[in-house]
């Protein structure tokens, strides 16, 4: 398993995973244009974050995107762990875990940075077992937002 930074190539695969990750997740159907811009936008654009992809074969089978966050209380930059996406065939093999692993790496090696950061579903238990089992702690905060985009349906 290789695993490297995402580029313009990949933009089809990105947004092929993005929108299967939301579909199986959260239940959303994602405009796919509207997801092609945004895919884009980040490849195109570093400030905005950047995707690292793992290939098996030269085949891309998983990704996780990175954004930030600046903190004050730190004096330092979270990276957010986001979009993340193994294929179905590639799953309880190890690609979440490398791509996490290299990330953990490269933000501990990267002055400024100061944590990594995730959100995570409220029922997805699986997701939340990995993400402990690589020493990552729930925190006191829960999320709000106003979304101007998506429509959620009650769940």
């Amino acid at each position: 398993m290789t695993i490297r930074l995402g580029t313009i190539q990949d933009l089809d695969t990105l947004i092929d995973f993005n929108a299967a990750m939301a579909l199986e997740t959260e239940g959303l159907m994602l405009d796919r244009e509207r997801l092609r811009c945004g895919v884009k936008a980040v490849l195109s654009d570093p400030r905005k974050g950047f995707y690292w992809v793992a290939e098996v074969e030269r085949r891309v089978v998983g990704q996780m995107m990175i954004t930030f966050e600046w903190s004050d209380w730190r004096n330092g930059t979270f990276w957010w762990i986001q979009s993340v996406y193994v294929s179905p065939e590639h799953r309880r093999r190890g690609v979440f875990r490398a791509l996490y692993e290299h990330v953990e790496k490269q933000a501990r090696d990267l002055p400024g940075v100061c944590g990594l950061r995730l959100y995570v579903e409220g029922g997805n238990t699986k997701a939340q077992h990995t993400y402990a089992s690589l020493g990552m702690q729930r925190t006191s905060y829960e999320i709000f937002e106003k979304d101007f985009v998506l429509t959620r349906s009650a769940h």
